[in-house]
């Protein structure tokens, strides 16, 4: 059941710039949506909207089947977790957290028994008494996220609130955010540019591209399907491999790769579009790749060469590989495990 409603929702701003354009979204009771793209493609400007702190220029946003286009921020029922945190300073972490139901009028009782609740599931209650410079960032996220939580709302907006963190913390964070949405089954918007945070977070995301929202679709179908050349090369890393080239009687052909097509398409200018795990070496393989630059990274190698087009190629190989700079190998192309995407429209042809 569609819980809030994005109908051709649109951003201009005064100087012409069209930040968001007429974007469509249903997201279910429960579900956490994930908004994910580079800097600057209206991701931000989309969680904003909904929560009221930007102005809609044209569309619909419905929340539990209420237009909610001129409800004022403060009574949408919606809560937000920032980037930056956003708590204040002078107030120890329970003020911070009885903030918002203290102007509502809860009684004391109630809030001292709410935010108690709260400061037990995120695991902060010995920090009650402290203040936010006392904190650390992670502790301090899980402050924020528990002003969010203890009031309740029909929705939790989460706009990019892990970029602050270091790496370990980023991950730890990530992994709290998703066993406390489950647990708590509010509908979440999460915005990010990380693809990492995107594909493990989301149960659906929306991959956002100059405004336009190019695909929706669980984490494994917009990884192995990616409807349009933008999603193929944002999402996954490394990045997909492509190759310009001609679809001619069934085959694909270019300078650097030949290959015969299980697609039947019409003749036609594409770009080919293999993942660097789609790749192995092999004798039968048709890609020729002298080695430029090898990534050890443990458990896997990212092997990075140049073929004899000079397309830069990359593909995915075990901790121990054998492989050297300057190597000369021969890949193939595991079957049936390519993407095509028309030269022109950039749209998915197979």
């Amino acid at each position: 059941m569609s819980f809030l409603d994005l109908e051709n929702v649109t951003k201009i701003y005064p100087n012409g710039t069209k930040a968001v354009n007429e974007t469509s979204l249903s997201i279910s009771e429960g579900e956490l949506m994930v908004f994910v793209g580079p800097s600057g493609c209206g991701k931000s400007t989309l969680l904003r909207m909904i929560a009221g702190l930007e102005d809609i220029t044209d569309g619909e946003i419905k929340l539990d089947s209420k237009v909610i286009n001129k409800v004022d921020p403060s009574e949408r029922d919606v809560a937000m977790v920032f980037q930056n945190y956003a708590l204040y300073p002078h107030m120890n972490v329970f003020k911070n957290l009885s903030y918002g139901l203290k102007n509502k009028g809860e009684s004391k009782e109630k809030i001292e028994k709410k935010v108690n609740e709260v400061a037990e599931l995120l695991e902060i209650k010995e920090f009650l008494q402290r203040k936010p410079a006392q904190l650390s960032g992670g502790q301090r996220q899980r402050v924020a996220m528990g002003r969010a939580i203890v009031r309740n709302p029909k929705a939790f907006l989460f706009d990019e609130p892990l970029s602050n963190l270091d790496a370990k913390l980023r991950g730890q964070v990530r992994i709290e955010i998703k066993k406390l949405q489950k647990q708590m089954g509010v509908t979440s918007v999460f915005v990010t540019h990380d693809q990492v945070e995107a594909m493990t977070l989301g149960d659906r995301l929306a991959v956002i591209n100059e405004g336009i929202i190019e695909q929706v679709g669980s984490p494994i179908e917009v990884y192995e399907n990616p409807a349009t050349y933008f999603v193929a090369e944002f999402i996954g890393t490394p990045q997909m491999n492509f190759i310009n080239g001609k679809i001619k009687s069934n085959k694909f052909i270019s300078e650097g790769l030949n290959c015969s097509l299980s697609s039947n398409l019409s003749d036609q200018d594409v770009i080919f579009g293999i993942r660097p795990e789609n790749l192995k070496v092999s004798s039968q393989g048709n890609i020729q790749m002298k080695v430029d630059l090898i990534e050890k990274l443990g458990a896997d190698s990212i092997i990075y060469g140049y073929d004899k087009s000079n397309n830069y190629i990359c593909y995915r190989e075990n901790g121990n590989t054998s492989i050297q700079v300057n190597n000369e190998i021969t890949l193939e192309i595991e079957e049936g495990k390519y993407h095509l995407f028309d030269k022109e429209t950039k749209k998915r042809l197979n």
